[in-house]
């Protein structure tokens, strides 16, 4: 299987499981609305017009630009070096996060956070994922160079 069909694999992966579960979110809990999951995880339906920490609400179509641009660059930067050991899985990762917050930003203007712990804004999958790949992209960015065999 090569990188390209790999990260392919993991971006529809991420964005399927993200919308899923904000689609679930969406029809089980109201708007505004929250559910005790755990001891200090709550459910929740919040929309985020910002992005990573609620940083600059209502950036509205420069946030989609924004979005759009660093995604090319990802994109680029995957097709200039696509053997390089394990970058796949950040480029997967990164680019299906990004697409499934991009999807809510398009149909609905805000992203739909979900997962509320103490001390932290509300997340969801496609967060979850953008971490992942930033940490993961780092990971394989910092290692010696090394071909996919």
């Amino acid at each position: 299987m090569t990188p390209g069909v790999r990260a392919a694999g993991v971006l529809a992966v991420v964005v399927a499981l993200d919308q899923a579960s904000k689609a679930l979110v969406r029809a089980s809990v109201p708007r505004g609305g929250s559910e005790n999951v755990l001891p200090g995880v709550e459910l929740v339906n919040t929309r985020n017009t910002g992005v990573a920490f609620s940083l600059f609400q209502d950036g509205g179509g420069l946030l989609i630009v924004f979005t759009a641009v660093a995604m090319v660059a990802l994109l680029v930067f995957f097709a200039r070096d696509p053997g390089r050991r394990g970058v796949w899985l950040p480029v997967g990762l990164l680019l299906g996060g990004a697409t499934g917050n991009l999807i809510d930003r398009v149909l609905d203007g805000a992203v739909t956070d979900f997962v509320d712990l103490p001390l932290w804004p509300a997340f969801n999958v496609a967060d979850v994922a953008i971490t992942f790949g930033v940490v993961a992209l780092l990971f394989v960015l910092e290692r010696p160079h090394a071909r996919a065999g």
